[in-house]
């Protein structure tokens, strides 16, 4: 005969459900879940370094003048479009030149006019202590 103490097969006195849970399985599926959440974390808060410009609160500094000084293929200095003397380019080149922030001088020149007339006017700038010369041109209307 079997004995009563639990086999594979007479043992009917066990025939009712199990009442427990096995909860292993849900267990292991959750600590997996948790490992995968652990690593990829710090990959969802990553962030694209970039440095962000500093606003502050300095006074606008004010944009110098711009002196036109031109010079047609005669010869004639013009000062801002109103015509003058050569005699008094030194003197109104260093009054610019003291002037704070010092103003833009732009150099126009008829393209007749004589190199060495515009090497005098570069030098009496140079002299007078001009620091910013600027020559304006017209860009070429040939297509």
């Amino acid at each position: 005969m079997m004995s009563s103490s639990g086999g594979f097969g007479g043992d009917n006195h066990h025939t009712q459900p199990m009442a427990e849970i096995n909860t292993t399985p849900m267990v292991d599926v959750m600590l997996v879940l948790l490992v995968i959440f652990i690593i990829t974390a710090p990959l969802l808060t990553h962030s694209i370094k970039i440095v962000l410009p500093q606003a502050g609160s300095q006074a606008n500094q004010e944009k110098p003048d711009a002196i036109t000084l031109s010079i047609n293929a005669e010869g004639r200095l013009f000062w801002n479009d109103a015509p003058f003397e050569e005699a008094e380019l030194a003197s109104r080149l260093a009054t610019e030149a003291q002037k704070k922030p010092q103003p833009e001088l732009h150099l126009r020149a008829d393209k007749k006019t004589n190199y060495q007339q515009l090497a005098m006017l570069m030098s009496a700038a140079q002299i007078a202590g001009i620091e910013k010369l600027g020559f304006v041109t017209e860009p070429d209307s040939k297509k």
